[in-house]
């Protein structure tokens, strides 16, 4: 077994099982309780369900790991291997019943992102990848398009859960983009824009303001897939940062010079 694999197995029969549970609420008719963490950011009781489900199947399978996860918080480095979780991202797309949503896992070692899966549970596709391994889409090889230019690349984003107050809303380099390429999307799960990017699906994605647990799997994902990733400013890419530009390759210097004009 080479390295991570064994952690890559887990992560994705975890990643699917939490999957199951969110489809199978997602298709019952009875109302989703819903709360705010802010005036636009939602969680149900199935973020906090899975985020549980989760945390529980990876403690007792690697107690020696730490955990960081979007609805409970978690623990610091401290030089030990750590897991980033997001139960359930596109939590405003779940509560609208709008049918784009995953679960996203990445784990942490000295400063590198070295597992990455994000399981789509509507469509049933399981993206996941190993540093220097590859990427893989339901055990198909992932690699990025081919596009060579801007004006022929189709893009992804999204916007903050702050937007109504957040001056750095990403409606100007909407407006700028918007003018430069086919067309965007905007589906409201960064992890899934990011295995698109991977799967050649789209050319480039970016975004301003993330949570790590939002990018760090899918990040991963496009890397391996032979994509680049790094911070609007073309700095090299940190989950932590808050901030992402993913891309093909080929269109990431003419991003970066979209994102740079001012």
């Amino acid at each position: 077994m080479s390295r991570w694999e064994e952690e890559l197995v887990f992560a994705t029969t975890i990643a699917r099982e939490a999957g199951r549970m969110l489809r199978e609420r997602f298709a019952q008719e009875s109302p989703l309780r819903v709360a705010y963490k802010g005036v636009i950011d939602l969680v149900t009781e199935m973020d906090r369900a899975v985020e549980r489900f989760v945390r529980s199947e990876l403690h007792q399978r690697f107690p020696e790991h730490g955990l960081l996860g979007e609805e409970e918080g978690g623990s610091l480095h401290e030089g030990r291997p750590r897991w980033l979780i997001d139960p359930l991202d596109g939590t405003t797309n779940y509560a609208h019943g709008y049918p784009f949503f995953a679960v996203s896992l990445a784990l942490e070692v000295e400063g590198h992102i070295v597992v990455g899966v994000v399981y789509n549970p509507i469509l049933d596709e399981l993206y996941a990848a190993i540093k220097d391994q590859g990427a893989f889409l339901n055990e198909a090889p992932l690699q990025t398009s081919a596009t060579a230019t801007l004006g022929r690349s189709l893009l992804a984003s999204g916007f903050p859960y702050d937007a109504w107050t957040n001056p750095r809303d990403n409606g100007r380099e909407w407006r700028r983009f918007l003018k430069k390429v086919v067309s965007l999307r905007s589906d409201g799960s960064a992890a899934l824009d990011l295995c698109h990017v991977a799967a050649g699906r789209i050319d480039g994605y970016w975004e301003l303001d993330l949570e790590p647990w939002d990018v760090a799997a899918g990040a991963l994902i496009v890397l391996e897939a032979g994509g680049r990733v790094t911070q609007v400013d073309g700095q090299e890419f940190n989950p932590y940062a808050r901030s992402i530009v993913a891309s093909n390759g080929r269109i990431h210097e003419a991003m970066l010079d979209v994102l740079d004009e001012e």
